[in-house]
């Protein structure tokens, strides 16, 4: 593969997972019948989606991704943090 193709196939990587993300966040906000166990593990299943696509970086997944999917998810259920705020 040429740096191109490399480029090219890291932005593919990318595009797919942003829908998966944006996806799980649109689920996790709208769908009314969703479980709190349902929402936790559509958050998992998005961080193993992740992982597929970008492996070994999952804790990037962790820092970045997961902190928006959660605060969805407490928001939604109405669940107080007991996380420090920064």
């Amino acid at each position: 593969m040429t740096q191109a193709d490399d480029l090219a196939d890291e932005e593919r990587r990318l595009r797919q997972l942003r829908l998966v993300v944006d996806i799980t966040a649109q689920i996790l906000a709208e769908d009314r019948h969703l479980t709190l166990c349902e929402a936790l593990r559509l958050i998992e299943a998005a961080r193993t989606t992740a992982g597929r696509l970008f492996p070994g970086r999952q804790d990037t997944f962790d820092l970045v991704v997961r902190p928006r999917l959660e605060r969805i998810v407490l928001e939604r259920f109405g669940i107080v943090s007991t996380a420090p705020v920064n």
